[in-house]
């Protein structure tokens, strides 16, 4: 398997692990990297997903040698990597992406699919695709423009070139940028941070936020407050309430494993 999947207490940390290619995904990881995926939605006792990459890249994109001419064969549609690239998604768990090198093409999509990202100081983005005749479809084309400015976005698919950590940060497209030690271990501890909050919250808070984007704005207030009122009314409210009052810790019953 060249995605790793591993569990570490609460959280499942995915590591794209073909350091040599830079993590190039070749035809199984893509299937792999959706697996991974579809594990932590159904696993009740994981709170939050880490994703990195093994080696000096998180990872580069489709393999240029398999991947990208597969394609360009018409041997399969590229909706095949709709899981991986976490289009449609019923995982509703925050992912985080812990970036700690290059992440171009596909990389670079794969991370927008992702909700928390924090990048090493080495890391570099960019869309190289127009350069070899391509287009990034793999969420890109509806997503980048839904995340910056619409003028960030188009230098980024446009030229085509290059951004370095700190860019990338005044660009929006991550959020935080530390030393290269320090990636994994921020990452991990953010995912140990959100498994002390209510499951149930982030899980509405994510799905919101995905399904209100698009809507007509008086539609997705009426959206929200139907979503909002599922939140107050679930278990995990009645728990945080009692403990606030009470000054205690919450014990969420979304976090409760039997």
């Amino acid at each position: 398997m060249t995605v790793r999947y591993e569990k570490h207490g609460s959280t499942a940390l995915v590591t794209l692990d073909r350091p040599d290619k830079l993590n190039a995904l070749t035809l199984s990881m893509y299937d792999e990297l959706a697996l991974a995926f579809d594990t932590a939605r159904d696993d009740a006792a994981v709170a939050a997903v880490v994703l990195t990459g093994a080696g000096r890249a998180f990872c580069v994109g489709a393999d240029l040698t398999e991947s990208i001419p597969a394609l360009a064969q018409g041997r399969f549609d590229i909706s095949a990597w709709d899981g991986a690239h976490q289009k449609h998604t019923r995982l509703f768990k925050p992912v985080i992406c812990a970036i700690n090198g290059l992440a171009l093409g596909g990389g670079f999509e794969i991370m927008l699919s992702t909700d928390l990202r924090i990048a090493s100081t080495e890391a570099r983005f960019g869309l190289p695709e127009p350069g070899v005749g391509v287009v990034p479809a793999g969420g890109t084309l509806a997503r980048l423009t839904r995340q910056i400015s619409y003028a960030r976005a188009m230098e980024l698919l446009l030229l085509a070139e290059p951004l370095d950590a700190r860019t990338a940060l005044e660009f929006g497209l991550i959020n935080r940028v530390v030393a290269p030690d320090e990636v994994l271990d921020r990452a991990m501890r953010w995912a140990e941070h959100l498994a002390t909050l209510s499951g149930n919250a982030l899980a509405v808070i994510k799905r919101a936020v995905h399904q209100l984007s698009d809507m007509p704005l008086d539609a997705a207030f009426h959206a929200e407050a139907l979503y909002g009122q599922q939140a107050f009314a679930a278990p995990d409210a009645h728990e945080g309430l009692r403990a606030f009052t009470r000054r205690e810790t919450p014990e969420f019953p979304s976090r409760q494993q039997d």
